[in-house]
């Protein structure tokens, strides 16, 4: 006989949300934390500047407030040009206290995209550093909106570009209350950031986030970076890529150091490693070889082990090892634009140090399990939606569930659903699931290689690649074929110095590979990438089409 219960129960009476015990989740609680409890702590080096967390948050109530003079306010646009300069971090915390969403721009995007995405996001204000002045001055012209443009002159680094706005942005910062009477969001549901995706294939879809994914999202990044009070983060990673993986927000948490980095140069990099004390750094694959291939002359002795994340394809192993020897621990992450950048973290367990190095290279190689913010993380039939055999073989999709997928795309209700159908995030990403819960990518489902029949993964042949030494980087695509229908294609490139040659490369490929995964074609070349150092294979997928 089963417990019945009469009249409303006593659980819902008197226990609602008030004021006291409840407050909408947002990273904007741990900047005024920060400041409370750490005021006179570095929150920001920028050449010469050091900026306290007394200042930083005085700075972002400034702008806040110099923003809202202007009429910006709830779910309002303000786009920012920016590279990584203080201005950035100070609009990841100014502009959403005003209740507006912060829209970054790639900074190597051309002046049509450019366009398109002002529109788009129907922008009213744009912040833009001079150094981007010709590419911006093009794009307003094609826009159709009118922002409000502010220009940012660097005093640490001047730039030559032309002013595009009546307002210099240090004077409108400086108009500002210092004492701005921001709020919470009234519904942690609310957008707090806007980033498009790259945008391969037609118009890029406008990827919005909320403060609540971003709260959560933040804190995730403190916790799987195992970060202790008072870290010194290097800003590598462009801070415009999925607001820098959320590490603007996640710093604050634990009250760091921001370390800020113009241009990715190699002797700059080691320089501030070294003397500004780094402890952590992020960043794609062609930042570990911009660090290794430095001049020897350039690179410095760390007195520390530094702490490095890295997303896209897995490092292979001799890049890892040689990370190690220079003084850097790498863990592999995975993400998308839509899941507030990484959201899976290839979590290294102690036992996994016995087994031997081949054995532990295919685990390095794996993307991992979910973090502690995301609630699901496996692989479906993405037709059936029944979940694949754990056997590290059977091939789906990879799809996501929880509180750090976006909210949706901007103006489209058709891309959102299909994104979210059947409950989960569909990443069109391809993988396979390990016995231990381990995913692991084979491809995109755009990228997988189908040959004969035969279904051939891009990402296995690129390993096979990579483990040769004189292989700096390497991508692999469909070349249409009359026979086949497709054979993969590699494009290559070599480290300095290496003469190494199609019949040789392929030899070795055989040697790892079933023939008719071994690539017929060749080409070497220097890779196209994209600001973030990922390997544009549209393009590539374009000239082995012409080949």
């Amino acid at each position: 006989m089963g417990i019945t219960s009469e009249g409303p129960n006593p659980f819902t009476i008197g226990l609602e949300k008030t004021a006291a015990n409840y407050a909408p989740l947002s990273p904007l609680s741990f900047l005024a934390r920060a400041a409370d409890v750490f005021p006179d702590h570095i929150a920001i080096v920028h050449g010469r500047q050091r900026t306290s967390y007394r200042e930083f948050y005085a700075r972002s109530r400034q702008l806040a407030s110099a923003l809202s003079r202007l009429g910006i306010g709830k779910n309002d646009t303000v786009t920012v040009m920016l590279s990584n300069v203080p201005p950035m971090l100070e609009a990841h915390y100014g502009v959403p206290m005003t209740g507006a969403v912060l829209h970054s721009l790639n900074t190597r995007l051309d002046a049509a995209v450019i366009a398109f995405q002002l529109d788009h996001a129907e922008t009213k204000v744009l912040i833009t550093d001079r150094e981007f002045s010709p590419v911006m001055k093009e794009a307003l012209g094609l826009a159709k909106v009118a922002p409000v443009v502010i220009d940012y002159s660097d005093p640490e680094y001047p730039q030559d570009g032309a002013r595009l706005g009546a307002t210099d942005y240090e004077d409108f910062v400086q108009s500002g209350d210092a004492g701005f009477d921001w709020a919470l969001p009234a519904d942690e549901w609310d957008a707090i950031a806007l980033n498009y995706t790259s945008g391969t294939t037609g118009n890029p879809k406008g990827v919005v986030y909320h403060h609540r994914g971003a709260y959560l999202l933040a804190q995730a990044n403190i916790l799987t970076a195992s970060m202790a009070k008072h870290p010194v983060y290097l800003w590598t990673l462009p801070m415009f890529h999925c607001n820098g993986w959320c590490f603007p927000w996640s710093i604050s948490v634990v009250a760091g150091t921001h370390v800020c980095l113009r241009w990715v140069r190699p002797k700059a990099m080691w320089d501030l490693i070294a003397d500004e004390g780094v402890t952590h750094l992020c960043g794609a694959p062609i930042i570990m070889s911009t660090l290794l291939n430095t001049a020897p002359q350039d690179k410095r002795e760390l007195d520390r082990s530094v702490e490095f994340f890295t997303a896209a394809a897995p490092p292979p192993e001799s890049v890892l090892a040689a990370m190690k020897g220079a003084g850097f621990n790498v863990t592999h992450l995975y993400g998308l634009t839509e899941v507030y950048g990484p959201a899976v973290v290839n979590e290294w367990k102690q036992e996994w140090d016995a087994l031997p190095l081949a054995d532990q290279a295919a685990k390095k190689a794996r993307q991992g399990v979910r973090y502690v913010a995301l609630e699901g993380l496996t692989v479906l039939d993405p037709q059936t939606m029944d979940p694949v055999p754990a056997d590290g073989v059977t091939m789906g999709e990879v799809m996501f569930r929880g509180n750090v997928v976006m909210k949706g795309y901007l103006k489209n209700e058709e891309a959102t659903a299909e994104a979210f159908a059947g409950g989960w995030f569909h990443s069109g990403d391809l993988g396979v699931l390990h016995p231990d819960g381990y995913v692991q990518l084979k491809d995109r489902s755009k990228d997988i290689i189908i040959s004969g029949g035969e279904n051939i993964s891009s990402i296995e042949v690129e390993e096979v690649l990579y483990k040769h030494p004189e292989v700096q980087a390497a991508a692999v695509v469909a070349r249409p074929d009359e026979k086949w229908g497709e054979t993969p294609c590699a494009f290559v490139e070599l480290k300095a110095g290496s003469n190494l040659d199609q019949t040789t490369l392929m030899a070795f490929c055989r040697e790892h590979l079933a023939s008719f995964k071994t690539p017929k074609t060749i080409v070497f070349c220097e890779l196209p990438k994209t600001s973030t150092g990922k390997i544009q294979k549209f393009a590539l997928r374009d000239q082995a089409k012409a080949l």
